[in-house]
C-alpha cells in the first residue's frame, strides 16, 4: 500500500511535467502561427514550421538545463516566470544565431519573428499560471499530495509549519513535528502536532507513511543531524535541510561554494551578479528620464537659491556610501551655514539656520533634486538607505546593532523607510532604530518590484512629510 503511495506520487509527478512540456510546446508553436496568421502579408509555409520546430526543441533543452521542468511546490511564481524568460531569451538568441549562420534570416518577415520572440514568454506565462490554478486546486482538495514530517519543534519549525498551513495549494500534508528535545517540546507558541521523536519518524518513512522530511534543528546540533541523515538514507523520503540560523540575524543569505566547500552568508549585499546589473541599469534610465524632465526647475531652484541668501547654489556633504566609503552628496543649500564636520546637529523645527527658501525645499524634498546626478554618477541608487552625515555615522554605529549594515547597498535618494514615515529629524535614539530597522528591512527583501513600489509611493506621498524640516 505504501509503495503504491509512493508510485502514484512518481507518476502524478511524471504527468505533470509531461503534460507542461505539451503545453509549452503547443504553446511556443501556436503563437508564431497566430503570429503568420494576423500579418497578412506573409502566409504559412514549412521555413515557418522549421523555426517553429527548431523553438520547440531547443526551449525543451535548455529549460533542463534552467530547471524548469522541477516541482515549483513552494517555487514563488515570479520566479518560474523569470526562468521562463531567461530561457526563451536563450532560444531566441540561438535562433538568430542559427539563421545568420544558415544565412536564411531573409526567409522570414522580421514583424512575425518579432512578435513570436516578444509575446510568446507572455502566452507562455499564461499557460504556467492556468497549469497552477489547476493542479492548486486538485491539491487543496487532496490530490497529489505529499506527506510531511518537522524534525525540531522550534522557531525555525514552527514557521515553517506556518507556511505549510497557509498553502494548501502546494499539497503538503502535515504529518506533525518529530522532537528528541523532551524540555524543549514544552511549548505554547504553536498549535502543531507533536508526533514523538525521531526514531517514531523513521519508522513512519521506512514505512512509506512520510514524503518529504525538514529538519530544522540549531547549528548547534549537528553531530545529531549527521546522524539523523544518515539513518534517513535507508529511506526513500525526499529530506532537507534548513539550519536555525535565528541564532543569527541572517543579512540576505545566500548559499555559494569556494572550490568545492559550501557556505551560506551571514551578511551580504544582494546586489551580486545579475541583480547587480539591473539595480544599475534601472537607476541609469530612471535618473536620466528625470534628469531630462527636471533639468528647467533644477535650473529654477538654484537661481532662486542664489538669488535669495548669500551662499552657492548647490552644497555637497560627506556621506558613507556603499561598502562605508565616503561619497559627497550633492543638495540644493537650504542653510545659512554648510557643516560638514565632525560634529553635525541636526535640523529641527523653527531652525534658526534654514533660509525661507530652504525650509520650502525640504520640506518638499526639493533639496535632493541634484543627487540625481549621484545616481547617474554611481555613487547613489533611486531607492536606497538615506545616507546620513559621516559624524552621524560615527555616532550611531556604536549605539545601534547592525547600524553599519545599512552600507551593504548604495543610498538612495528615498527608500522603505522614509514612505513609512520615518525620514526627517531622528532627535531620539528610538527614532533611528526604527529607521534603521525598515532600512535593512529593504536590503533583505530587496526586489526590483520593491523598488518600483517604493518610488511609486514615493510620487504619491513621500516628498512631503510633517517631519521633514
Amino acid at each position: 500500500m505504501d509503495k503504491n503511495h509512493s508510485k502514484g506520487r512518481l507518476r502524478n509527478t511524471q504527468l505533470v511535467v509531461f503534460l507542461s512540456k505539451i503545453a509549452d510546446s503547443a504553446v511556443i508553436f501556436l503563437v508564431l502561427m497566430l503570429a503568420v496568421w494576423v500579418y497578412p502579408a506573409t502566409s504559412w509555409n514549412m521555413s515557418f514550421a522549421f523555426a517553429g520546430l527548431a523553438g520547440v526543441i531547443l526551449f525543451l533543452l535548455l529549460s533542463e538545463m534552467g530547471y524548469l521542468y522541477h516541482s515549483w511546490r513552494g517555487m514563488p511564481l515570479f520566479q518560474e516566470l523569470l526562468r521562463i524568460v531567461l530561457v526563451w531569451l536563450g532560444v531566441v538568441s540561438l535562433l538568430l544565431l542559427i539563421g545568420y549562420g544558415l544565412k536564411v534570416s531573409s526567409d522570414y518577415s522580421r514583424v512575425v519573428i518579432n512578435s513570436w520572440f516578444f509575446t510568446t514568454p507572455l502566452f507562455l506565462g499564461v499557460a504556467r499560471l492556468v497549469m497552477r490554478t489547476i493542479l492548486g486546486h486538485m491539491r487543496s482538495l487532496g490530490h497529489n499530495t505529499r506527506n510531511v514530517a518537522v524534525v525540531g519543534a522550534g522557531e525555525m519549525g514552527v514557521k515553517l509549519f506556518n507556511s505549510i498551513k497557509r498553502s494548501p495549494w502546494l499539497g503538503m500534508q502535515f504529518v506533525g513535528f518529530f522532537d528528541d528535545r523532551t524540555p524543549a517540546l514544552e511549548r505554547t507558541n504553536w498549535e502543531g502536532t507533536l508526533e514523538g521523536d525521531f526514531k517514531q519518524l523513521l519508522a513512519k518513512t521506512k514505512k512509506g507513511e512520510v514524503d518529504l522530511i525538514y529538519i530544522t534543528l540549531p547549528l548547534t546540533a549537528q553531530p545529531r543531524i549527521v546522524e539523523m541523515v544518515d539513518q534517513l538514507a535507508d529511506t526513500t523520503a525526499s529530506v532537507y535541510l534548513v539550519p536555525d540560523f535565528f541564532v543569527f540575524s541572517l543579512f540576505h543569505g545566500n548559499w555559494s561554494s569556494l572550490d568545492g566547500l559550501h557556505m551560506v552568508s551571514v551578511f551580504e549585499t544582494p546586489f551580486l551578479g545579475v541583480d547587480g546589473w539591473v539595480k544599475r541599469m534601472q537607476d541609469v534610465v530612471l535618473a536620466s528620464v528625470i534628469l531630462f524632465i527636471i533639468a528647467l526647475p533644477m535650473l529654477l531652484i538654484a537661481t532662486v537659491v542664489r538669488l535669495t541668501s548669500s551662499g552657492p547654489a548647490l552644497f555637497k556633504q560627506r556621506r558613507y556610501g556603499i561598502d562605508g566609503k565616503e561619497i559627497y552628496v550633492w543638495k540644493f543649500r537650504s542653510m545659512r551655514v554648510q557643516d560638514d564636520g565632525d560634529r553635525i546637529v541636526q535640523a529641527k523645527r523653527n531652525d534658526s539656520r534654514i533660509t525661507p527658501v530652504g525650509a520650502f525645499l525640504r520640506r518638499t524634498s526639493l533639496d535632493e533634486l541634484p543627487q540625481f546626478l549621484n545616481v547617474l554618477f554611481g555613487e547613489m541608487s533611486i531607492v536606497g538607505p538615506r545616507p546620513h552625515a559621516v559624524a552621524h555615522n560615527e555616532e550611531y554605529r556604536d549605539l545601534i546593532k547592525g547600524y553599519m549594515l545599512r552600507h551593504a547597498v548604495k543610498p538612495g535618494i528615498t527608500g522603505w523607510a522614509q514612505i513609512n514615515g520615518w525620514r526627517g529629524e531622528t532627535d531620539t535614539l528610538d527614532k533611528m532604530e526604527k529607521r534603521v530597522e525598515y532600512d535593512l528591512w529593504y536590503i533583505r527583501n530587496w526586489s526590483s518590484l520593491l523598488d518600483i513600489k517604493i518610488i511609486f509611493l514615493t510620487v504619491i506621498k513621500g516628498f512631503v512629510g510633517k517631519q521633514a524640516y
